[in-house]
């Protein structure tokens, strides 16, 4: 382990740049763990509520970078051109930190990211943008703006240098001006660390006011409208279809956001309304650790769902456009798109996108989940595989690789 550098003259500055609750949370943790590393540290920049109570001086609230969606990006990019200005001249001149470290919003924060380390300072990355998946022109930008990237999943520094490599065989004279050092290092999640199976699904059940016996399915149709409006449906019919085949079956949805209620109501309402149906406001994680099964679009949440234990099968719809773009045209690169099934040593859960995810199909996957302990049971030890690779305590583990980045630039 790493403990505090006696060849440090003063305590280090870092400069942090988050956007997002999520990259609040990332942005408390890693201050914590600076500061194990670096008692007398100053942090500032943009930040959250976690990561002031963590002791960052905010100079730009965390919410000016909370934008997502193509409609609400458009009108704001004015504003976050001008921010990006501002933060490169006050880091630049005024702030002047031995390391500035971005944390996720890589559309915003590699742009930042770039500059600064063009005016001299080094730069540190947390959370590797899905380059693996697709765009991955974008990892040129990305050695370009920082010096050490974490990155939470261990198949990314490997893919790093495999790319990296294969681009330096395709350099034409413009690029061969020499660049500085770049390194790639998993740390691990921070969920692995927050997330376990403890909690059975009839403790979560009598905490949600459910009854305790008899098996449930969650549902989790996804956080965004436009996912509500592709998936409601075959979800729900799929519920249907399910409550035929297995005596007593019952649902639990959670719902991200109020506006998004009424429109999965009304698809049960119009497509199964003598279900038995638990709506909740949130709670994603408390309804998947009060069900047997789990139903959910792919995302963030097949990955919650495997560190807490559950069973899942994935489907995902969105427009045809998007998916010719993804599935025909190539730009997705990965033969899978959910996170258990890229992180297993072999496929783990049932995916079924786009014209697959029918209600058929979806219940036919469920169903032998539903029905047969040993084949959910199949499944979970491959998740205990990937819960145990991923429990790195990444909090310090990043400090650690920004304690070497921080060492080798003062020449300890």
């Amino acid at each position: 382990m790493i403990g505090p550098s006696s060849s440090v003259l003063r305590p280090p500055v870092f400069a942090l740049i988050a956007g997002e609750l999520s990259g609040d949370l990332l942005g408390a943790a890693l201050i914590r763990s600076l500061r194990k590393l670096h008692p007398g540290a100053r942090f500032y920049g943009v930040a959250g509520p976690r990561m002031i109570e963590a002791g960052c001086e905010a100079i730009a609230s965390i919410e000016i970078l909370s934008v997502m969606g193509l409609a609400e990006v458009l009108p704001a990019l004015p504003r976050l051109f001008q921010l990006r200005a501002e933060l490169v001249r006050h880091i630049a001149n005024q702030g002047r930190p031995d390391l500035v470290i971005g944390i996720d919003a890589p559309d915003f924060n590699l742009g930042l990211e770039r500059r600064l380390r063009e005016r001299g300072l080094r730069t540190v990355h947390l959370v590797s943008p899905t380059v693996w998946a697709w765009r991955r022109g974008r990892v040129r930008g990305i050695v370009r703006a920082v010096d050490l990237l974490l990155c939470l999943f261990p198949f990314e520094p490997p893919f790093y240098a495999q790319e990296i490599e294969r681009q330096a065989l395709q350099k034409t004279e413009a690029d061969a001006a020499p660049r500085r050092a770049f390194q790639a290092r998993y740390i691990g999640h921070p969920l692995a660390n927050e997330l376990d199976a403890s909690v059975t699904s009839a403790q979560a059940r009598i905490a949600l006011a459910m009854r305790a016996e008899g098996p449930v399915l969650a549902v989790l149709p996804g956080s965004r409208g436009s996912e509500i409006d592709y998936l409601s449906e075959p979800f729900v019919k799929a519920a249907a279809w399910l409550r035929v085949r297995v005596p007593g079956l019952r649902f639990v949805t959670p719902i991200a956001k109020p506006a998004l209620r009424e429109r999965f109501a009304r698809a049960i309402a119009r497509h199964a309304p003598q279900l038995d149906w638990t709506l909740l406001d949130g709670q994603s994680r408390d309804a998947m650790r009060a069900a047997d099964v789990v139903l959910v679009a792919s995302g963030t949440a097949t990955l919650e769902c495997l560190l807490l234990g559950r069973a899942m099968v994935v489907a995902y719809k969105g427009s045809p456009v998007t998916a010719w773009l993804m599935l025909k045209a190539g730009l997705l690169k990965t033969q899978y798109v959910s996170l258990p099934n890229l992180l297993s040593a072999k496929p783990a859960v049932t995916e079924l996108l786009q014209s697959a995810a029918t209600p058929e199909r979806i219940g036919e996957a469920l169903l032998p989940l539903l029905r047969d302990h040993a084949c959910r049971q199949r499944q979970l030890d491959q998740f205990d595989a990937v819960r145990a690779e991923l429990r790195r305590d990444a909090g310090a583990a990043a400090a650690e690789a920004i304690t070497d980045l921080l060492r080798n630039r003062r020449g300890a």
